[in-house]
C-alpha cells in the first residue's frame, strides 16, 4: 500500500496479559447518539461476515433494542445469538468519518470486531504479520 494508509502495530487487548498473541486491532472512535462517542479498539477480522457490537456498547452509544431491525444471526457458538441492525459514524486514525453498519447483539459475548460487511469495503487492509503491524486505507 502506498499513499494514503495508515500504519498502526499489532497489538494485545490487554497489554498486561503476555500470554495473548497480538493481533491487529485498531483504535477507533465510534460515534452513536449526539453527544455520545466511544474510544474503543476492535480487531480487524477477515474471517467474520460482518460487524459485531456487544450489547452493552449498543447501549452507551444510545441505541434502543426494540427500535432496532433484526439482521441475520451470528456463527459458530454465537449463531442463537439475536442480533440487531445499528449504524454508527467511525472515526480510524486521521481518515474521514465512515458510516459502519454493525451486527448489534443481545449479549456481551461477542467482542466489537470488524468484518466484510462493511469494514472492509469501507477500506483496504493490509496485513504484515511477520513484522507485527497492519495498513488501512479507505476505499478508492
Amino acid at each position: 500500500m502506498n499513499g494514503g494508509a495508515q500504519r498502526f502495530p499489532y497489538s494485545r487487548r490487554d497489554p498486561a496479559d503476555l500470554i495473548q498473541s497480538p493481533m491487529p486491532f485498531l483504535p477507533l472512535l465510534l460515534r452513536g447518539a449526539a453527544p455520545l462517542q466511544i474510544q474503543a479498539l476492535a480487531p480487524v477480522d477477515s474471517g467474520s461476515t460482518m460487524n459485531v457490537m456487544p450489547h452493552s456498547l449498543g447501549l452507551q452509544l444510545g441505541f434502543v433494542w426494540d427500535a432496532q431491525p433484526i439482521v441475520a444471526a451470528l456463527a459458530g457458538g454465537l449463531a442463537a445469538v439475536e442480533t440487531r441492525a445499528v449504524g454508527v459514524e467511525a472515526v480510524v486514525g486521521g481518515f474521514p468519518p465512515v458510516r459502519l453498519a454493525f451486527g448489534w447483539a443481545e449479549t456481551d459475548d461477542p467482542v466489537l470486531l470488524l468484518g466484510q460487511m462493511n469494514f472492509f469495503i469501507e477500506f483496504d487492509v493490509c496485513l504484515f504479520r511477520s513484522r507485527q503491524l497492519f495498513e488501512v486505507r479507505p476505499r478508492a
